[in-house]
């Protein structure tokens, strides 16, 4: 796992081993970056869910202004901060060990970009994307990572899908502001 483009191109990344970690893959993470590509600089960054860390850094690498990254796992913390300081990004992220909804509940920050790749099969993914809402900015962008056999609602608290992508048993849903309505 590497980092695509940007000042961190070229970057090893670590993950976590053993069948507990399901990394965004090379080919999903290109794709996101390509559709998402004019709306990163200068952007504020949640990845949710972080595992390795890969799509903040992703993100801080071609321009975002900061990324918090959250988890509840205390092995994919230590993997994510390892990540930030190989990148030299330390100084433009915030780390927080929790499940999604506490921080949520808690945060007060808002974000212009937010990606969702919880983990599969436990149901998490329509409660996360509720959870994340009230954070969001004015034009903001929400990105799903989820099984092709799980269905999603086409809008949610002003959101639409403006485009899904299908990569094998894989689907990935970007949500834009005001997309219900087009």
């Amino acid at each position: 796992m590497r980092v695509i483009t940007g000042i961190a191109r070229g970057k090893n990344l670590k993950t976590l081993d053993g069948n507990d970690v399901r990394p965004t893959s090379q080919k999903v993470k290109e794709s996101v970056f390509s559709a998402i590509q004019f709306d990163i600089e200068g952007r504020r960054v949640l990845d949710l869910f972080a595992g390795s860390g890969q799509l903040g850094i992703e993100a801080l690498s071609r321009g975002a202004k900061s990324a918090v990254f959250v988890d509840n796992s205390t092995a994919s913390i230590k993997i994510i901060k390892q990540n930030i300081e190989s990148t030299g990004f330390e100084n433009f992220s915030k780390v927080y060990m929790s499940d999604y909804s506490s921080f949520t509940a808690m945060s007060r920050d808002t974000f212009d970009i937010v990606f969702l790749d919880p983990p599969y099969k436990q149901g998490i993914l329509v409660p996360a994307l509720k959870s994340v809402l009230p954070l969001m900015s004015e034009y903001a962008i929400i990105i799903c990572e989820y099984p092709s056999d799980v269905e999603v609602p086409e809008s949610i608290g002003g959101f639409g899908i403006s485009k899904t992508y299908r990569y094998g048993k894989i689907n990935v849903s970007i949500y834009r502001k005001g997309a219900e309505n087009k």
